[in-house]
Parts: structure tokens; C-alpha cells; sequence
């Protein structure tokens, strides 16, 4: 009998998720039966599928709750990819602090939770630096900052803001202010002015190993409003990554607890020093750019129905 595989996303993403049409080919070529069912509906019987994928859930991060309830209960009637241990630990950007434990290059990152006062806060990070337990850097050494929230997807609810700025100061404020109001743990960070010139460098492991890695454009213009839709637009293109932009990404998903998921994307950046550090891992929804790695969507593909065989 052919595989079912489920390609999970969400209603106004589809159409959305470049990804989505050579994942299919891919699997259909595989002789496997291919659905692409949204997360949140009802009427999927989930346990019809030999596996699922989260794909392009990108819809999930005002509901985070329900879509942790999701992850528990599809995991129980079919394989998920990837499991619901490593989607609640990499939804959630304190694991940023797991990274740098480990002895990972990260962003320098101070969290505001709930409950904490804004103003103190955003003081502390413009006269002190951020905080344990990311790396140490002071804000002074950078122009400017980012505000953004620990639970988060294509840069929604971030901005940007000019370290030397009052009027930005002020607004900066209050955008940290309505997190937290909201319940959101939110993330400060110096910006690192070299994304502008250099972009970001994603790079994209299947089943285990480095399959591709692509340049990101920069994506916080200043001054700019917040991302409407689901996602702020992107330039991608395909980029051969630096050898140290290559030892921090091994670094980073040698760190990620658990056996080797089945997909993970590393997004690095660089410092005031030119040297790469972790901006984030994308572990749960990520785009990985499959039409910029020939044979990534097959190895994608190989690698699922491998771990399927293994578990049969």
C-alpha cells in the first residue's frame, strides 16, 4: 500500500508556500499519496495518514495554544515531523539561551516576561546591554535595537528602533508595552548593521546533514510599520556559506536536543566582528527553499519514508 503523507498548513498559506508543489511532485514520484490538510480542521482524520509534516502552519502563533494542543494530539495518531518535544522547545526563542549555554554564538538577547515594567526594561538594555544567559554585548556598541516577541513568525510584531532616538525610544516602548500586555514574552536585541549590507545565511539540514543554504535579504527597514499578512516578503537567493558560517550552523543543530529532526533550518548572522551568530532555528514551519537545493525535495522525501521503514 502507498504512503499517505499529510503536507500541513493553514487555509491562507498554501498558496503561499513555495515549497509546497516540488514536496509533492517529490512524494508523488515516490509512489506515495500526498494531502495537504490545515491544521485546524476539524474533519482530517489524522490517523489515516502514515505521516505528517508541519509545513506551512504559519497561521499558528495568536493561537500558540491551540497549536500545542494540536501537536499532542496528531502526535498520537500518526508520525509527526517534527515530534511535539522539539516544536514546544523551538516555539518558544528562550531556547536561544539553551544555544549559548552549550557554547553556540547567539544574537545577544535580554527577555521581558510578563509582569516585568517596560520601561525599566527597555532601560536596562540601552544602558546595560543585554543578559544573561546569552553572550555579552552592550547596546552602545550598536545603533540600533530590535524589539520583537519570544514566540514569533515572519517578523511580525518586530521592529526596529535608533538607539539614539527619543521618538523612537517612545515608540519602542510602547510596542514592548503591548506585548507584555498581551501576555507575550519579548525579546531585545542590538541590530547588527551587517545584515543590511550581507543579508542572512539560512542553512537548511535534512535528515541530518547540511543540504542547502540561501542569503536573506534584510527584512526591519527603519522607521517601517509592522508586517501585514502572514509573513513580510523576502529576497532569496542561493549562497555558498563561509566555512565559520558552516562550523556555528553544525554547532547549532548539533545542540538541538534529541536524535537529528528530520528538517531544520539555521539562520545566521553577523556580528559588529564579521563573525557569524545564531539568529534563530527554525525547527517547526520553516521555508527551506527546496528549489534552491537540486535533489533537496527528494532527499526531503528519502529521508521520511527511510524513517517510516525503520518504525514499521
Amino acid at each position: 500500500m502507498s504512503p499517505r503523507i499529510a503536507l500541513v498548513t493553514a487555509r491562507e498559506a498554501l498558496a503561499l508556500d513555495p515549497d509546497m508543489p516540488p514536496l509533492v511532485a517529490a512524494f508523488e514520484a515516490a509512489g506515495c499519496a500526498v494531502g495537504t490538510p490545515c491544521w485546524d480542521d476539524p474533519a482530517v482524520d489524522w490517523a489515516c495518514f502514515d505521516a505528517a509534516l508541519l509545513r506551512s502552519t504559519w497561521d499558528y502563533v495568536p493561537r500558540a495554544t491551540e497549536f500545542r494542543a494540536f501537536v499532542e494530539r496528531v502526535s498520537g495518531k500518526t508520525r509527526l515531523h517534527n515530534p511535539p518535544a522539539l516544536v514546544a522547545w523551538s516555539l518558544d526563542k528562550h531556547y536561544l539561551g539553551d544555544l549559548a549555554r552549550a557554547g553556540v554564538p547567539t544574537v545577544p538577547t535580554r527577555f521581558v516576561e510578563p509582569g516585568q515594567l517596560a520601561a525599566e526594561a527597555l532601560s536596562a538594555l540601552l544602558e546595560r546591554g543585554p543578559a544573561r544567559p546569552t553572550p555579552m554585548a552592550t547596546i552602545g556598541a550598536a545603533a540600533e535595537y530590535v524589539v520583537k516577541p519570544a514566540i514569533g513568525a515572519g517578523s511580525k510584531d518586530a521592529a526596529r528602533y535608533r538607539a539614539d532616538s527619543t521618538d523612537d525610544r517612545a515608540r519602542a516602548l510602547d510596542h514592548l508595552g503591548r506585548l507584555l500586555a498581551a501576555g507575550r514574552s519579548v525579546m531585545l536585541q542590538p541590530y547588527l548593521a551587517s545584515v543590511d549590507a550581507d543579508g542572512e545565511t539560512a542553512m537548511v539540514y535534512l535528515d541530518g546533514r547540511l543540504s542547502h543554504a540561501i542569503r536573506k535579504g534584510p527584512l526591519l527597514a527603519p522607521g517601517a510599520g509592522f508586517v501585514e499578512g502572514l509573513f513580510a516578503a523576502e529576497d532569496i537567493r542561493p549562497r555558498e556559506p563561509g566555512k565559520d558560517e558552516g562550523r556555528v550552523a553544525k554547532a547549532a543543530f548539533n545542540a538541538i536536543p534529541g536524535p537529528p529532526p528530520l528538517y531544520a533550518r539555521v539562520d545566521l548572522i553577523r556580528d559588529g566582528d564579521g563573525a557569524p551568530v545564531v539568529l534563530e532555528l527554525e525547527l517547526v514551519e520553516p521555508s527551506l527553499f527546496l528549489d534552491h537545493g537540486p535533489g533537496a525535495a527528494e532527499r526531503l522525501v528519502e529521508g521520511l519514508l527511510a524513517r517510516i521503514d525503520a518504525e514499521s
